[in-house]
Parts: structure tokens; sequence; C-alpha cells
């Protein structure tokens, strides 16, 4: 799998970007992507040292409107630490 497979996009919520300030980066990734796969695709795509990796499924929310009711897809999110001192450029716009 190629390391742009792997990550998919970056997370934005207000809680991800807070943690932007202590190195660590939040991804959405591929469902089956594993630790070593996240930290090998943020380290040549980003060009930085990962020091540790956490990886988490996130189930879907069940959704209504109206009497129609649904469900948001399940993902695969993983928390990024990097070493100290380094940044991801791309995202360092949003904190």
């Amino acid at each position: 799998m190629s390391p742009h497979d792997v990550l998919l996009r970056p997370v934005l919520s207000e809680k991800a970007v807070g943690n932007i300030e202590n190195g660590t980066y939040a991804f959405f990734v591929h469902p089956d992507a594993s630790r070593t796969q996240v930290k090998d695709a943020v380290e040549r795509v980003f060009n930085v040292e990962v020091v540790k990796v956490n990886v988490a499924n996130v189930r879907g929310k069940e959704k209504r409107l109206g009497k129609y009711a649904g469900r948001t897809a399940a993902r695969k999110k993983a928390l990024v630490t990097l070493a100290a001192g380094q940044r991801i450029q791309q995202l360092d716009g949003l904190t």
C-alpha cells in the first residue's frame, strides 16, 4: 500500500487541532492500515520522525432526519506523536 493510500486526511476537530501544540497529529487512515504502515507513511510523506502511533476504530453514529434513520461511515483514526521539536509544516497554520 502506498503512503498516500494509507493517510486519507487529517482530523480537523477542535480537540485534534489543540493537540498539535503538543506534537500530536490526528489522521483518518485506511481501515486495513497497521501502526507500522501509518508510521512509515507519515515519515515518508511529511519527512518527520514519528515517536508513537495510537490507532482507534471510530464507530459510525446513528443519524436521523425525520422518520428516516441511517448511519455515518465507520473510520479508523491514528494519533501520531512526533519527536520533540518537529512539526508538520502543511498543518502548522491550523493552530
